[in-house]
């Protein structure tokens, strides 16, 4: 089973910057295609973006264009930097398995983001 622990999150004002990392156990980390998936209060969690183990990377229109996914797979570590924040970006963020519907590993405790106006 994988374990992932998410890190970097903050308080950071509208226009921020912010870098989260998401460290995994487990072999099967770096063959899988690995998410960002935020939730804010009273809301669903969403997917914000993807990258599989090419590199190819998908992102919500929300996003698109102020957050960029990558991965380190000799760390087993995916990272989410996310430019030119808005209190709209508010949640907690998570990285779980994606592109396999219905199928996550144990959720990690998550990194909370806040962005002030």
């Amino acid at each position: 089973q994988v374990q992932l622990v998410e890190s970097g999150g903050g308080l950071v004002q509208a226009g921020g910057s912010l870098r989260l990392s998401c460290a995994a156990s487990g072999s099967t980390f770096s063959i899988n295609t690995i998410g960002w998936y935020r939730q804010a209060p009273g809301k669903q969690r969403e997917l914000v973006a993807t990258i599989n183990l090419f590199g190819t990377t998908n992102y919500a229109d929300s996003v698109k264009g102020r957050f960029t996914i990558s991965r380190d797979n000799a760390k087993n570590t995916v990272y989410l930097q996310m430019n030119s924040l808005k209190p709209e970006d508010t949640a907690v963020y998570y990285c779980n398995l994606a592109g396999r519907p219905g199928t996550t590993w144990t959720w990690g405790q998550g990194t909370q983001v806040t962005v002030s106006s």
